[in-house]
C-alpha cells in the first residue's frame, strides 16, 4: 500500500476517457471524488462513489456477529460441560471459562499491534477468522470424538463423584484446550480490527458520512446483542439437546461463512496505511526518559524538542518523561517529540480509572461460571407441569435482554431526568456512567448472595426452588453492563490522545481481560484457604455441601471499595478538552505577563 506523501494528486479528479484520441467530439467529462487518506485493494486512491459505506460495513457487522456468537455460545455453556462431561470440579471449570475470556480479551493487544504494524485491519481480520474457525474445528472434534472426553458417570457433581468418575486424561485435556485457546487467539485478532476496520468504510471529513459512521457503531452494537442472544438460547439449546458437536460445528459453519462474505468484499472496501502500534511510542518514550534520566530538565518547555503541525498542550505532570524530548548533541539517538511525551503522559492519566474498572468484570464473569452452576441446582422449568427445561446457559439471556432494555430508558428516561441535574447535553458523563455500573454490580452480588442462600436452605430442607429467582442477579449486572460498556468506551475514545486512538479498544478490553483472571486468582485462593485444615470448601463440586453464598458476599465487598476507590479517582479527573482548555489560557495569561513586563522595560 502506498504512502500518502508519495501521492500527488488533488482529492477531485476529472477524468475524460476520450481527451486523447484525436478527430472525436468532446464528451461530458466525469468527476470522481476521492476519500482523503484511504486505498483500494490495490493501492489506489479510494473513489467515494464505489468504495465503502453501508455496502462494505455491513459484510464486516456479519464478522462480529459470528465472533460475538461463538464466543459467548462457548463461555455460558462451557462449565456444565466441563463438570458433567469432562469431570472436573467446580474451582476448576469456572477458572478454565474465566481464563478462556481473559485471553478472549487480552489477545486483543496482539491482534492491534500485529494490525497497526505488520498486516493492517483487513489482513488480521481475515487470517484470524480462519484460525478462528480452526479452533471450533478442533473443538468439535473434541466434543465428538468418544476417546477425547472420559466415560460417562451417574453423578459428576455429587458427593460421590471422586469415587465413581474418571477424570481426563492429559490427551484429552490437551486437544480441549488446544481448540479452547486457539478459538481464543482468533477472537483476540479479529476483535482487535472489527470495529476499526468498519469505521474506515466512512470518512469522518464528511458530514454525511460521519452521520453513517455514527450509526455504524449504533448496528454494531445492535449485532453484538443480536449474536448474544443466538448464542444463549437458540446455541446452548442445540449444544443440551443435538449435541455439543452440533452446536460446536455450527458455529464452524457460520464463521467460514461469514469469512466468504467478508472477502467478498475485497474490491468495494476502503484501506488505510499502516500508522504503527501506540505500545510502540509509549515504549520509546519510557525506554528515552530512562536513558537520559541523569540529563537536568530544562525550565522552558520551549527548549525540548517538538515537531509537525498537530501537537498537544504543554502539562506540568509526570515531568520526568520530558527528558525523552531533550536533545543531544550528534551522534545521539533522535529524541522523541515533546507531543509524543505529552500523549504518554496522557495515558497514564487514564491508568487510575481503568485499574477502578477491572472488578467490574470481575463480577460479569460469574454469570458464565457459578451463576450456570446455581442454575443446574435449581428447577428450570418453564411451570409446574411443564415438561420443558430452560438450559442452564440459556438463563444469561436475562443478561442480555437487561442490556438492550437499559440502553434506551437510559436514552428516554435518564438523559432528560439528569440534564436537570448535571447541565450536561449528555446527561451523564462518562465516569457517572460507569459509577452507576459499580454500583449496580455492587447490588447485584448481594442479589446472588441472598438468592444462593435461599437455595441452599430450601434444598437442604428438600425443596427445589424456581431458577427465576437469579433473574436479578442477571438483570443487575446486564444494566450494569450498559453503563459500564458505553461509559467505558466513552471515555477511552474521547480521553485518550488523537495520535493513539487504537490505543482506546485495548485499554477497554485489557479491562474485560483482567477482570476475568482476577476472578481465576480470586477462586483459586478461596478455594485453597477454604479447603486447608479439612474445612468445607466454599466453592464444593457439591452446591448444598459448599458455602456459595460466603463467596458472592465477598465479592460484594470487594466491590463496594472498589466503588469507593473510583468515585474518588473520578472526582480528581480533569476530562482532556477541559484541562486543555486551563493550559491554553495559563499559557496565555504567561504570554501576556511576558509582554507586560517588556513594555515596562521599553518605558524604563
Amino acid at each position: 500500500m502506498r504512502d500518502a506523501d508519495h501521492l500527488s494528486m488533488s482529492n477531485n479528479i476529472i477524468y475524460n476517457p476520450m481527451a486523447e484520441l484525436p478527430h472525436q467530439q468532446p464528451t461530458k467529462t466525469v468527476t470522481m471524488t476521492m476519500v482523503d487518506a484511504c486505498w483500494d485493494y490495490k493501492g489506489r486512491p479510494a473513489v467515494r462513489a464505489s468504495s465503502g459505506g453501508w455496502f462494505s460495513a455491513a459484510r464486516i457487522l456479519i464478522v462480529e456477529l459470528n465472533e460475538r456468537l461463538t464466543t459467548l455460545g462457548i463461555a455460558v455453556n462451557l462449565v456444565t460441560y466441563l463438570t458433567a462431561t469432562m469431570h472436573l470440579g467446580s474451582a476448576a471449570s469456572a477458572n478454565a471459562v474465566t481464563n478462556f475470556l481473559g485471553a478472549s480479551f487480552m489477545l486483543c493487544l496482539l491482534g492491534g499491534f500485529v494490525a497497526d504494524t505488520y498486516l493492517g485491519r483487513y489482513l488480521t481480520i481475515a487470517i484470524f477468522t480462519a484460525v478462528q474457525a480452526a479452533g471450533m474445528g478442533i473443538l468439535t472434534i473434541s466434543t465428538a470424538a468418544p476417546g477425547l472426553r472420559p466415560p460417562p458417570c451417574s453423578d459428576p457433581t455429587g458427593a460421590r463423584a471422586s469415587a465413581s468418575c474418571v477424570p481426563p486424561n492429559g490427551t484429552q485435556l490437551g486437544v480441549l484446550y488446544l481448540g479452547l485457546y486457539l478459538t481464543a487467539l482468533g477472537t483476540g485478532g479479529l476483535k482487535s480490527s472489527v470495529s476499526g476496520f468498519g469505521s474506515d468504510q466512512f470518512d469522518e471529513s464528511d458530514p454525511a458520512e460521519r452521520t453513517r459512521m455514527a450509526r455504524f457503531f449504533s448496528w454494531f452494537f445492535f449485532f453484538i446483542s443480536i449474536g448474544s442472544l443466538l448464542a444463549v438460547t437458540v446455541l446452548v439449546y442445540v449444544q443440551d439437546h443435538l449435541g455439543r458437536r452440533w452446536g460446536y460445528g455450527a458455529c464452524v459453519a457460520a464463521i467460514l461463512v461469514g469469512l466468504l462474505v467478508f472477502l467478498a468484499g475485497t474490491r468495494s472496501y476502503r484501506f488505510k496505511k499502516l500508522v504503527g502500534s501506540p505500545l510502540t511510542q509509549i515504549a520509546a518514550v519510557t525506554a528515552a526518559a530512562w536513558r537520559k534520566r541523569a540529563l537536568p530538565l530544562p525550565a522552558d518547555p520551549a527548549e525540548l524538542y517538538d515537531a509537525g503541525e498537530d501537537k498537544m498542550p504543554h502539562t506540568k505532570q509526570c515531568r520526568f518523561l520530558e527528558r525523552a524530548a531533550i536533545v543531544e548533541p550528534w551522534p545521539s539517538p533522535a529524541p522523541c517529540t515533546l507531543t509524543d511525551v505529552e500523549e504518554v503522559k496522557q495515558v497514564l492519566r487514564m491508568l487510575p480509572t481503568w485499574a477502578t474498572t477491572i472488578p467490574f468484570w470481575m463480577v460479569y464473569a460469574q454469570m458464565t461460571t457459578f451463576s450456570v452452576s446455581q442454575a443446574q441446582a435449581m428447577d428450570r422449568r418453564l411451570g409446574a407441569s411443564a415438561s420443558f427445561q430452560i438450559p442452564a446457559g440459556s438463563l444469561t439471556v436475562f443478561l442480555v435482554g437487561s442490556i438492550l432494555v437499559s440502553v434506551p430508558v437510559y436514552d428516554r428516561l435518564v438523559v432528560p431526568l439528569a440534564r436537570r441535574f448535571t447541565a450536561n447535553p449528555q446527561g451523564l458523563s462518562p465516569l457517572q456512567r460507569i459509577s452507576v455500573g459499580l454500583l449496580l454490580s455492587t447490588l447485584a452480588m448481594v442479589a446472588a448472595a441472598l438468592t444462593e442462600s435461599h437455595r441452599q436452605d430450601a434444598s437442604l430442607a428438600g425443596a427445589t426452588p424456581s431458577v427465576f429467582l437469579l433473574v436479578p442477579q442477571f438483570f443487575l449486572v446486564g444494566a450494569g453492563e450498559a453503563f459500564t460498556y458505553i461509559g467505558q468506551l466513552d471515555f477511552f475514545l474521547r480521553e485518550c490522545p488523537r495520535g493513539m486512538k487504537t490505543m482506546s479498544t485495548g485499554l477497554f478490553l485489557s479491562t474485560l481481560s483482567l477482570g476475568c483472571f482476577f476472578s481465576t486468582a480470586i477462586v483459586s485462593v478461596v478455594h485453597a484457604v477454604t479447603t486447608s485444615g479439612g474445612r468445607r470448601p466454599w466453592l464444593a463440586d457439591d452446591r448444598d455441601q459448599g458455602s456459595l453464598h460466603s463467596f458472592y458476599w465477598l465479592l460484594a465487598a470487594i466491590s463496594a471499595a472498589n466503588l469507593v476507590a473510583f468515585v474518588a479517582v473520578a472526582r480528581g479527573y480533569v476530562y482532556k478538552e477541559k484541562r486543555q482548555l486551563a493550559d491554553a489560557g495559563i499559557q496565555q495569561q504567561q504570554q501576556q505577563q511576558l509582554v507586560g513586563d517588556d513594555d515596562v522595560a521599553v518605558h524604563a
